[in-house]
């Protein structure tokens, strides 16, 4: 058991280290397979922090600090709708929206000869938003930020720093809100300890990955994410997958 813990985390901090994103939807359901999810979120979180505390120690000067001020900011004002949100709306519906509009609009963008861009940080609250409603409700931040990165057209290493830059607060107080709830249990911390050498390896190579890859070859491969994090949720909102 201890073995498919450590691949699950290593496989999703890889692709969070190179990528920027997209491990959430990874660790947690499949954790949730070898551990009760209360315990599986934590541990989530806790590599979380990890990932994002090292990506910034690493390539701080990469982080467009405005925007990841912006995004965080409009989010700490979408979190207590979405928290609203989770008791008055059917989840199954918001995840299988959001799956649809995530895949298909990364579907035309890899269509698409030219990529659309954003030229500045005007619509940053839109999408700091969109991720506060989804992350209180849903516990699923990444998304709209994966999908304003995408239309900034940031270079694979601003792309990877500026988003840590967001996750790492944002993770640090999801951290605090498992601790007042008593969820951050001696078990959490030991099986975090655990899996941190597993973690630290795939940072290191999720990072090379990263400083490999081309702006035009990043884009893809960040819409490809994207196409798989939608159908995913779309999985998970007609209960074919956990979540």
């Amino acid at each position: 058991m201890l073995v498919i813990v450590l691949t699950i985390l290593f496989i999703a901090s890889f692709i969070r280290s190179a990528f920027g994103f997209g491990e959430a939807l990874i660790a947690v359901p499949l954790l949730a397979f070898a551990m009760p999810v209360e315990q599986a979120a934590p541990i989530a979180a806790l590599v979380s922090i990890t990932v994002a505390a090292v990506a910034i120690a690493q390539d701080w000067r990469h982080i467009h600090v405005r925007s990841a001020g912006r995004l965080f900011l409009a989010t700490a004002v979408g979190t207590p709708i979405g928290l609203w949100a989770l008791h008055a709306l059917d989840g199954r519906l918001v995840k299988m929206a959001l799956g649809a509009v995530v895949a298909a609009f990364s579907l035309f963008a890899l269509a698409r000869h030219r990529q659309p861009v954003l030229h500045d940080d005007r619509h940053a609250w839109a999408f700091g938003f969109g991720a506060g409603v989804l992350g209180g409700a849903y516990g699923m931040n990444g998304p709209p930020l994966v999908v304003y990165g995408a239309l900034r057209g940031w270079s694979p290493r601003h792309f990877r720093a500026t988003l840590q830059g967001y996750f790492l607060p944002a993770s640090l107080m999801t951290m605090a809100g498992y601790g007042l709830t008593g969820l951050w249990t001696p078990a959490v911390t030991r099986g975090y300890l655990q899996a941190l050498p597993a973690v630290l390896v795939a940072i290191v190579l999720g990072r090379a990955v990263n400083r490999r890859l081309s702006g035009p070859a990043f884009v893809r491969c960040v819409h490809v994410g994207l196409v798989v994090v939608g159908t995913l949720l779309l999985l998970q909102s007609m209960g074919w997958i956990g979540g």
